[in-house]
């Protein structure tokens, strides 16, 4: 058969020897008597296709396996956490090659909200009156270099605070090493004195008082930077996804995609390399 041509959401093959030990230990693993009809990477790179282009999954061009069967190895793969754990892996080796600890012991927190696609069920939408937007709200932790912690998405009606106080939990089990912590002025005493509880120093940054333009806050850039990368992804521009936690896994897809390219040191193309 003749290879298919290959997309710019293609992994290249460096990219792809970082994430094909996971894959094929997850597959090894839910060996049974059926033989696998498809090739891992070949199925990886359709959800990348998806994520990056922003298509619906029955859109997903023909030399790529049935699109029914992409959408059910994304399902499983969010399920059993292997984007959790491609994230993982991928971050310590990005930390690693910049010369940082593999582990953070700082981290950052933002939330994004964004408008809604048809298919979102109205329970699990809300109103965010700061943002003026209907839909759902991305809250999102990284280390200090930017790199993907945790996310969690909810309605955009959800307080910060509220979230906040979820992610620290997040954080506190998975990151012991984290003791300081920034967030935007969103976050109220509450997640502050629940931070504490954890061990972390959360530090509100304030906006610059009296400021009518846009100013580079301290700490809050680096997150800010992070969710304009993640933007670069496409099916990111409005949340299409049914439930929640598939929303979260799209984003560590987004996630896994960018510090791919930063260990492989490949660029990610847009309309400016135009």
């Amino acid at each position: 058969m003749q290879p298919r041509r290959r997309y710019p959401s293609d992994l290249s093959d460096a990219r792809w020897e970082l994430i094909r030990p996971t894959l094929q230990a997850w597959r090894d693993a839910r060996a049974g008597i059926r033989r696998p009809t498809h090739d891992l990477r070949d199925l990886m790179d359709a959800i990348l296709y998806v994520d990056r282009t922003g298509i619906p999954w029955r859109y997903l061009p023909h030399d790529f396996p049935p699109h029914q069967t992409v959408y059910g190895y994304f399902a499983k793969w969010e399920t059993d956490g292997i984007f959790d754990q491609l994230t993982g892996l991928l971050r310590r080796l990005v930390r690693e090659h910049e010369g940082r600890d593999a582990h953070p012991s700082a981290c950052v927190l933002d939330s994004q909200s964004v408008k809604t696609s048809a298919n979102v069920h109205l329970a699990d939408q809300g109103y965010d009156a700061a943002k003026k937007i209907a839909g759902r709200k991305r809250h999102i932790v990284t280390d200090t270099l930017g790199l993907l912690l945790t996310v969690l998405v909810t309605s955009a009606a959800v307080h910060d605070s509220t979230a906040g106080t979820h992610l620290l939990d997040q954080i506190a089990a998975r990151h012991p090493r984290v003791t300081k912590a920034w967030a935007g002025s969103g976050y109220k005493n509450a997640a502050v004195e629940h931070a504490a509880t954890r061990g972390i120093d959360l530090e509100v940054v304030h906006r610059t008082p009296g400021s009518h333009t846009f100013t580079v806050q301290p700490r809050r850039w680096v997150i800010e930077r992070t969710l304009g990368w993640l933007m670069h992804h496409r099916r990111l521009a409005r949340d299409y996804e049914t439930h929640p936690h598939r929303s979260a896994a799209m984003i560590r897809v987004a996630a896994i995609d960018l510090m791919s390219r930063r260990v492989t040191q490949e660029s990610t193309t847009n309309w400016r390399d135009t």
